[in-house]
């Protein structure tokens, strides 16, 4: 076993969406993503956020690959601080998958599903010091000099 709690996303930043359109010939499962990420731009916005899918973590209770396994799937989106270098919140869509825990119980999946928030807080925080922090920092600089070129005005990017 790779460890404790196994954590697995695809990342999209919101910022770089750059239609909101769906394909007339998207799939339903792609039609259904398209309108999430559109649902999740309009909550959120585009600035410090990210959308998570094809997600998942996983739980192991014991030391056996067999015995207390816990699989939550979830899609939704993570937003950092201002310096975009730490998790502030998320907003997830988590679902069970599967479990091999003869012994769960509901009130008990629902304090795992609270644990999928902490978790995906502890790894997106990882996701983000194993990237290139220098870029992230070099934008936010690129943004600040453009606003005070600007007087504090960017138009619709504020």
């Amino acid at each position: 076993m790779a460890g404790w709690v196994e954590v697995s996303f695809d990342c999209l930043p919101l910022r770089s969406v750059g239609r909101m359109d769906v394909p007339i010939d998207a799939s339903p499962r792609y039609r259904q993503r398209c309108l999430d990420i559109k649902s999740a731009l309009q909550s959120h916005g585009s600035h410090n956020s990210y959308y998570l899918y094809n997600a998942s973590v996983i739980y192991h209770l014991t030391n056996d690959a067999d015995v207390g396994m816990i699989q939550f799937g979830f899609e939704g989106t993570v937003l950092t601080d201002s310096s975009d270098r730490l998790t502030h919140s998320t907003d997830l869509q988590i679902t069970l998958v599967r479990e091999t825990c003869d012994w769960l119980t509901e009130p008990t999946v629902r304090w795992f599903e609270e644990s999928v928030n902490r978790s995906v807080r502890v790894e997106f925080d990882r996701y983000i010091a194993a990237g290139d922090l220098e870029k992230t920092q070099q934008r936010l600089d690129d943004i600040t000099a453009q606003s005070d070129e600007a007087d504090g005005f960017l138009g619709m990017h504020l």
